[in-house]
């Protein structure tokens, strides 16, 4: 089991937001154990703890809020950190969206590791899975079972006939995150493109950040970096979105066409059915980890 960990020194990037197209500063900085996640929107001097309760919006995006403030897109962020198992940290940010970088997380982590990752001096306790939960949400649906460390097991399928279905598996470590998950990038269909400004979305997307499918094809010149790319960036948003719960899943995620709304609703769920799970601190843990 390891130890909880921060980051050795302040960081700092800056970039657009995806949805508002709106410049921001972003400063991670280090916290003591038992902090937890921490957003503050240092042009309101408001707080925010990267928690479900926090969430207020899952249209297009992860938007977390309290009060007069709300910071948009989060989730990018937030898998890096979980990615990386970084536990306690204070994100300063002085706009309402996180920037959207490349649309991946693979900047993000190397920002990170940039900073430097300080182990501190107590066990991060885990959520083990003890009984199945299942969250039937008509259209998409998830699941988490007991397994002997941390899986996530995705299926997509889209009406495109040159996407269509992609299946992916990953045993969640910090090495195969950073190689196999954080470079794919947010994705959308050229269709749609026009739908998501009307309604004030996508004005900050640009083949720079997005990988954007059309009738014939992906627009960007650069192509994919994976295959199934699709996929593994739908895997990327639930590792953000499920490290809202406060606690590193110990069990395997079974996820079928989810997106946001039904990641969040899922954490409710699994919140609730308090004898499926237990907090532990102490568990046998086959992973690779980079900071142990």
């Amino acid at each position: 089991m390891r130890l909880q960990r921060t980051l050795r020194q302040e960081i700092n990037f800056e970039g657009v937001g995806l949805h508002t197209g709106r410049h921001a500063t972003v400063k991670l900085k280090p916290a003591p154990r038992d902090t937890g996640i921490i957003f503050c929107r240092s042009d309101k001097g408001i707080m925010i703890r990267a928690h479900i309760g926090a969430v207020i919006d899952t249209a297009f995006a992860t938007t977390l809020g309290y009060d007069s403030a709300k910071i948009k897109t989060v989730e990018h962020l937030l898998a890096a950190l979980s990615g990386l198992g970084i536990d306690n940290l204070f994100i300063e940010v002085d706009g309402p969206e996180i920037p959207i970088l490349d649309g991946s997380s693979t900047e993000l982590v190397s920002i990170i590791l940039k900073g430097g990752i300080a182990k501190q001096g107590k066990k991060r306790p885990y959520m083990r899975i003890v009984k199945p939960v299942i969250l039937d949400d008509g259209h998409s649906d998830i699941a988490v079972l007991p397994y002997n460390g941390r899986r996530i097991t995705y299926r997509v399928h889209f009406n495109h006939h040159l996407l269509g279905e992609q299946k992916q598996s990953i045993e969640l470590n910090e090495e195969n995150f950073i190689k196999e998950v954080a470079p794919a990038r947010t994705f959308g269909f050229l269709k749609d493109v026009e739908y998501l400004r009307a309604n004030g979305l996508a004005k900050g997307g640009s083949l720079d950040n997005a990988v954007i499918l059309g009738d014939n094809g992906v627009l960007n010149t650069s192509g994919l970096r994976f295959k199934d790319e699709f996929v593994r960036h739908k895997i990327l948003d639930s590792i953000g979105d499920l490290s809202l719960i406060g606690f590193p899943i110990y069990g395997h995620i079974f996820a079928n066409k989810s997106g946001h709304a039904t990641n969040l609703k899922f954490i409710k769920k699994l919140l609730s059915c308090v004898d499926c799970w237990e907090i532990v601190s102490e568990v046998e843990y086959p992973q690779t980890l980079i900071y142990s």
